[in-house]
């Protein structure tokens, strides 16, 4: 196991559109009997409600989106190049049934605060679940973005997570 250290969230430099956007990261949720993970590529972080927050959309489809509807805390995690196979493999597989997602990945499941994330991520946020919205086919002004993106009406649900650690190796 790997040592993370608390990381001031006001030392970051972090740049989102490279981070989320193209390098992709693993959300994690659930707890040490049950838990799963998998990889996103649309979300950010910012200011929200006066907090530090990030903000991730799962769509319903997902089994990870179940643990994180049934909890309050999750992670979003970042991994080097070097584990792009594992966030691949994060991203195509579900884990439902009796697969350990994170051991069939090659990534080691590790907790701080009972939330989970992978032990080979380089950074950490550590978060606690503030909003749950749905994206509905009503909410969109642009009507191509239903057809490109959502063409088999499986939607999204935008996660709002407050930022209650960052951790870094």
């Amino acid at each position: 196991m790997h040592t993370f250290q608390p990381y001031p969230i006001d030392k970051m430099e972090f740049n989102p559109f490279t981070k989320i956007g193209k390098e992709w990261a693993l959300v994690s949720a659930g707890d040490k009997t049950r838990c799963n993970t998998m990889t996103v590529s649309w979300g950010g972080v910012g200011v929200l409600w006066g907090k530090n927050v990030v903000f991730i959309f799962i769509r319903d489809s997902r089994y990870t989106k179940e643990f994180l509807d049934n909890g309050d805390l999750f992670s979003l995690s970042f991994l080097s190049e070097d584990y792009r196979d594992a966030l691949n493999y994060c991203g195509s597989h579900s884990g439902r049934g009796e697969e350990d997602k994170f051991a069939a990945a090659g990534l080691t499941k590790a907790f701080r605060h009972d939330i989970p994330y992978p032990d080979e991520a380089n950074l950490v946020f550590l978060c606690r679940k503030m909003a749950a919205v749905p994206v509905s086919e009503d909410s969109f002004i642009d009507s191509t973005l239903m057809d490109k993106w959502y063409s088999d009406h499986d939607m999204h649900m935008m996660y709002v997570g407050e930022i209650v650690e960052v951790t870094a190796r």
